[in-house]
């Protein structure tokens, strides 16, 4: 794509808190032309006529699990290039849509957390893992949050599993008196979720050792914190030839 050429955006979700931020951004940025969104409750039919009318480069989607599926298989149908933020996909999904992008050579970007500090949180956590391999994870989230834990917990979960051996925590006659008491178990490890009106987007992940503790936290205040994430992952798609999982492939 000639790097004069501005980027055709449309949003599917342009009416949710996510979208209606996307929007903004992408409205603000003379690189990026908004053509206007897609409805996420319209037939497949509905959805292609769509897009054939507004002629998108990129689809960024911030809809809900049982929409975000169906659209990435109409786009790839189309061409289209998906830049996600909507979690709960199974990983089953994910390797089944990323062999798909793959044998037909067009990018795509699926991220659970569009913030930078949440992604330098997640690769922090995954360095520290490797030393410190004691670790539960506590994510908090806004009370509207359909899916727990949260996409950016599993996708923490996963770099840490992926850079420390497998452990048993805890006490080995450990019981819950209230079933969930301890959490979600993760290759042994445990992952909490939390949710409260107030509640943006936070994670903090507790590492302990021999006296000592190491906290690494992460807060998105406002939706805005996602929006240049979201940008660079436009810019960044129409140039990738496969599905990526996870914003940390586009950081140098």
């Amino acid at each position: 794509m000639a790097e004069d050429k501005q980027i055709r955006v449309t949003i599917a979700g342009a009416n949710g808190r996510m979208g209606q931020e996307a929007v903004k951004m992408v409205q603000g940025d003379p690189g990026l032309l908004y053509v206007g969104p897609i409805d996420t409750r319209g037939t497949d039919e509905e959805v292609k006529a769509r897009f054939a009318q507004l002629q998108p480069d990129v689809l960024v989607d911030f809809t809900t699990p049982q929409h975000v599926y169906r659209h990435l298989q109409l786009a790839l149908q189309l061409g289209i290039r998906p830049v996600v933020g909507t979690t709960g996909l199974t990983a089953e999904q994910i390797a089944e849509l990323t062999e798909q992008y793959k044998t037909a050579g067009l990018g795509g970007v699926i991220a659970p957390n569009f913030a930078i500090g949440a992604i330098l949180c997640m690769k922090f956590a995954a360095m520290a893992a490797k030393y410190m391999p004691h670790v539960e994870i506590i994510e908090l989230h806004h009370d509207r949050k359909l899916d727990a834990p949260s996409g950016t917990a599993i996708k923490t979960a996963e770099m840490i599993a992926a850079s420390r051996n497998t452990l048993r925590q805890g006490h080995p006659d450990e019981e819950e008196s209230i079933a969930g008491a301890r959490g979600a178990d993760y290759d042994g490890f445990r992952i909490h979720s939390v949710r409260l009106p107030g509640l943006v987007a936070h994670q903090e992940v507790l590492f302990g050792a021999t006296g000592q503790t190491l906290s690494i936290r992460h807060d998105s205040i406002s939706r805005e914190s996602f929006m240049p994430g979201v940008n660079m992952a436009i810019k960044a798609v129409v140039n990738l030839e496969q599905l990526v999982y996870g914003l940390e492939h586009l950081l140098d």
